[in-house]
């Protein structure tokens, strides 16, 4: 099961607000997310993000016209974001609520045309969380309702934890390293860093949606083959190049081989 206090306790320190503009790869991220919004959302409508930290993707898409919920859960973060809310008057950011994403009870059924969740399934670690997660956002999703679903890959994020073992060995030990590779959950040493990580093939993700009445309408990459070479990627001067570039990331986005192996991948479904 997963110990959702070690989460909470996780956020509660992180800077979530600016994860996403801090560094290239966060800026890489949040631009090649909203094109993606831009391109499967509904051009209106109500949209839950899910696991939305402090509102990163609720606040630029309530400017563009939609009826957002904010759901997280951290009550930290989810002060901040009502602090936000409260600074920038938009009238369409319905609610903020401090919400565990296997119980999604405060919500109607099929209330939403899209749900984001771009957190949850990074931490929940038993499958009948998962189980719990999606089967909730499928009751809360109007017919033909979209899901946009991140996950950390099971190679990305395994690979990542012997990184972690080089720059804070208090978090890693053989163990919990090979219990890693071996299950794809990763449970931190420490009190500090990322806590209860889960990381899941690919079609693990598919078969999770697909077995709780999803279509698949695409899994991809979500930075593709510029993760980890943003720095490089955002110093090229000739734009013309630079979207050459953006191009083919977005065109190679779902080999399954960079979906496994390059960072953030999303799994975008419809009820």
């Amino acid at each position: 099961m997963t110990d959702f206090d070690r989460v909470r306790e996780y956020y509660k320190n992180f800077d979530e607000d600016n994860r996403l503009i801090n560094d290239n790869s966060g800026k890489l991220e949040f631009e090649m997310t909203m094109k993606t919004l831009n391109k499967y959302l509904p051009k209106t409508g109500v949209i839950l993000d899910l696991g939305g930290g402090t509102g990163v993707y609720t606040f630029p898409l309530a400017k563009k016209g939609y009826q957002m919920y904010l759901a997280d859960l951290s009550p930290d973060l989810i002060e901040k974001a009502k602090e936000k809310a409260s600074k920038v008057g938009l009238n369409n950011i319905v609610s903020c609520e401090v919400v565990n994403a296997i119980d999604l009870s405060i919500y109607e059924n099929e209330q939403f045309d899209a749900v984001l969740l771009f957190g949850p399934l990074y931490h929940l670690l038993d499958k009948n969380e998962r189980e719990q997660c999606v089967k909730e956002v499928n009751r809360v999703l109007k017919k033909d309702g979209k899901v946009f679903a991140s996950f950390m890959p099971y190679l990305s994020g395994s690979i990542a934890i012997v990184d972690r073992f080089f720059k804070h060995p208090e978090q890693v030990n053989i163990e919990n390293l090979r219990a890693t590779f071996n299950s794809g959950k990763f449970n931190n040493l420490d009190n500090n860093g990322f806590q209860e990580g889960y990381y899941p093939t690919s079609k693990e993700i598919e078969e999770l949606f697909e077995e709780n009445n999803f279509e698949k309408i695409t899994t991809f990459s979500i930075r593709g083959f510029g993760y980890e070479k943003e720095d490089e990627l955002y110093k090229i001067q000739d734009k013309e190049t630079f979207e050459e570039i953006i191009n083919l990331i977005e065109k190679s986005s779902e080999c399954k081989e960079i979906i496994e192996t390059c960072g953030h991948a999303m799994f975008i479904g419809k009820k």
